[in-house]
């Protein structure tokens, strides 16, 4: 069956991926670059306002009378939305392996305008009691199916552009996105912050930034319907004419030891990128007692500064390979957050600003190179899926419950270093599983069937 916009001309399945590419024109690579980085900064934008106004979302949706107690039911429904990112990957990851990746990507920001949206119009406990609770957590639930197939859609298609030796330099603006998301959420979060009384911003200030996903969904509707399909996704239509699709219990049977190898690194990528953009604006107003508007403004700056270092990390990948990037973004994270958090608790902004920049170097470094080795560990016919699964399997165990098992580390233990320990933990294991398991996947040709006898990362 063809793909959408699939061209009607034969590629030849001897044909690669570097010829399909040459018909890339960089001004075409610098639209699919644009288009996907919009799109993906609305979607996260959406995902990102949950964590940073959690203390209202607790006192609104929450009946405890403890504040930490609220604070857990809160985060315990964010995570809610991290378990249903695995079937989000494979429901989308099965349909954007044969429907093709511009079709999801469309699909999915409109569920996440929407879901967003809702959680802006719900009514609190006080009116509605319990259901205020459920309904939240059922728009938490569409977010999650949602973002389990936009951030890997978005990351596939950007690489199934792009030349073979500046993979990262071009998918490192899908984590620049996520990373000024957040920026995003968290400037805006800190402006109402600041210009509303403490009463105003809680009673109905909060619900403002959830009610921005409309015009901003629909401005990302608009970008991403403008696409066309990946030239790898349409060749790849072409050579399978008479290849039935793989199912997804052959996807799993062949791709389990690259998805666990894959998930060997994620899991720090998915844990840095939470502890450094959700759950340090947390621990600044909770745990040091910073107000909130500064804390938040101390996110923004760490935030920007992740922004710019996406791009620069991107090159470094493609020079020095992903086995080193990998390996230097989880040093730096055993080294680096137990200092970060020990600046942080000074209780002053520039001690935030500079235990949330350490963290960054970390998690940007982590996060860039995950945006192209989720392409290259798989070939094309299987790519969406596998990946997706893993990705999204791995952000909920470790990134979906981020925010609550720190939350409950500095609780149960009483101390405030509890998240950092964690993290250095997680970050020591990954280190491991890079070196000893994972092979070099940077500058050599995409596969596009999952049998083919050369391998990227066999």
């Amino acid at each position: 069956m063809r793909a959408p916009n699939a061209p009607t001309h034969s590629t030849g399945p001897a044909r690669g991926l570097s010829d399909t590419l040459e018909k890339v024109r960089p001004e075409h690579l610098r639209k699919v670059v644009s288009a996907s980085f919009a799109g993906t900064v609305v979607e996260w934008f959406d995902f990102a306002i949950y964590g940073y106004m959690a203390t209202h979302i607790a006192a609104t949706f929450f009946t405890s009378t403890d504040p930490v107690i609220g604070l857990l039911e809160a985060f315990a429904v964010f995570a809610v939305a991290f378990a249903l990112r695995p079937l989000g990957g494979i429901v989308f990851g099965r349909l954007g392996d044969r429907l093709g990746r511009k079709r999801i990507l469309v699909l999915t920001v409109l569920l996440m305008s929407a879901s967003t949206a809702a959680i802006g119009l719900i009514p609190g406990q006080e009116a509605i009691g319990v259901w205020a609770a459920v309904l939240l957590a059922v728009a938490r639930c569409v977010q999650g199916l949602s973002a389990g197939g936009e951030y890997a859609g978005a990351t596939i298609y950007v690489v199934e552009h792009s030349p073979d030796r500046r993979r990262n330099r071009h998918s490192s603006a899908m984590s620049a996105a996520t990373f000024v998301s957040f920026a995003l959420a968290a400037g805006l979060g800190a402006l109402l912050s600041t210009v509303l009384p403490p009463a105003a911003m809680g009673e109905w200030g909060w619900r403002v930034l959830f009610l921005l996903s409309i015009p901003m969904g629909l401005i990302a509707f608009y970008i991403r319907s403008k696409l066309h399909e990946s030239p790898e996704f349409q060749a790849m239509v072409e050579e399978s004419a008479h290849r039935p699709a793989p199912t997804l219990g052959q996807v799993v049977r062949t791709q389990w030891p690259q998805m666990l190898k894959l998930g060997g690194f994620v899991m720090l990528t998915a844990l840095s990128f939470y502890i450094f953009s959700t759950y340090m604006a947390t621990f600044l107003i909770q745990v040091v007692g910073l107000p909130q508007h500064l804390a938040l403004l101390s996110s923004l700056v760490s935030l920007l500064f992740a922004t710019a270092l996406s791009p620069v990390m991107g090159r470094v990948s493609d020079r020095i390979g992903r086995r080193r990037t990998m390996q230097l973004a989880a040093s730096l994270l055993v080294v680096l957050t137990i200092p970060a958090y020990m600046l942080a608790e000074t209780g002053t902004l520039g001690g935030a600003v500079a235990g949330q920049l350490l963290i960054a170097t970390g998690a940007v470094t982590a996060n860039v190179v995950t945006s192209v080795l989720i392409s290259e560990m798989f070939s094309t016919d299987v790519r969406y899926t596998a990946s997706g699964m893993s990705y999204n399997i791995t952000y909920a165990v470790f990134g979906g419950t981020a925010p609550y098992i720190a939350t409950w580390l500095v609780a149960s233990t009483g101390n405030s270093l509890a998240p950092a320990v964690y993290v250095s933990i997680v970050a020591a294991v990954s280190l491991v599983v890079v070196s000893a398991f994972i092979r070099e996947t940077a500058g050599r040709p995409l596969r596009r069937f999952h049998d083919d006898p050369v391998a990227a990362d066999a």
